[in-house]
């Protein structure tokens, strides 16, 4: 086990994500961003459930751009689906009025496990003014460094070589046919915050666009990450407890099972 963490192929491994980092430290540049982030929340009962779903934009400073809801009762509901439609239609009303809209996730993930049916629409949404990423906090992703024998995602290797701000050379992923490519880097905003995770679509971006991309995250991060997408999250999540106020007015809550499943 530990020739994963030592040995020739692991420093052989570290040598390369050395030479593929690119030092840069980003300066802030004015930029009007939004983040993006969905969330659904549901409980049974016998047979039957009770869902909601949200999806939420929302600029660096606070302002909602784009609210959505939606709710009902049902059977084997494919609430993931119907949040990553939100986002999407949340997305679709923000490219035109922001300067980058950031996507809470990643778009290998949307491409390898939601429906495929959506990716149309993302792809289209994306090309609209090609000023949508997705940021992901972490990475499980094993590409880079696969030909040299990596057991770890690559974001590993990156954190062992570099503490300081900058970012990886371009990856592109072509496997989900040349609609669909996948252009990616790791980047650190600032010195000892965590390495996050770009992805944009298509094969026309270079280092120049990554720099100028840090430089408005920069503008607007906290602790090397984008307060777009932390106010993102915060505003779109259900919680148990406002389900169970649905719940209540619905007039459900003397249901058997809803109030265990409520906690």
């Amino acid at each position: 086990m530990l020739s994963i963490l030592k040995g020739p192929k692991f420093e052989q491994i570290l040598q390369k994500a050395r030479e593929n980092w690119v030092e840069f430290t980003p300066s802030k540049e004015e930029a009007v961003t939004a983040g993006i982030d969905s969330s659904f929340n549901n409980t049974k009962f016998q047979g039957i459930e009770l869902w909601a779903t949200t999806a939420v934009s929302i600029k660096s400073d606070g302002e909602i751009l784009v609210d959505l809801h939606d709710s009902g009762l049902g059977s084997d509901t494919d609430l993931s689906r119907i949040a990553s439609k939100m986002e999407i239609e949340a997305c679709e009303k923000t490219v035109d009025i922001v300067d980058l809209v950031l996507m809470d996730g990643s778009l290998h993930s949307q491409f390898m496990t939601r429906q495929s049916s959506l990716d149309s629409l993302v792809v289209k949404t994306m090309r609209k003014k090609d000023n949508v990423i997705f940021i992901a906090k972490t990475s499980n992703t094993k590409k880079q460094f696969e030909g040299l024998g990596s057991l770890a995602g690559d974001i590993f290797y990156y954190n062992h070589v570099t503490n300081g701000p900058g970012f990886s050379k371009i990856f592109v992923e072509k496997k989900y046919g040349a609609d669909k490519v996948i252009s990616s880097t790791f980047v650190r905003l600032s010195d000892s915050t965590p390495i996050i995770k770009l992805e944009f679509l298509g094969t026309q971006h270079d280092d120049n666009e990554i720099k100028s991309v840090m430089n408005k995250l920069f503008k607007t991060s906290v602790g090397g990450y984008p307060y777009a997408l932390k106010l993102a999250h915060n505003n779109c999540k259900i919680s148990d407890k406002e389900l169970s106020k649905m719940v209540s007015l619905l007039g459900l809550s003397n249901e058997i099972g809803s109030r265990e499943v409520l906690g």
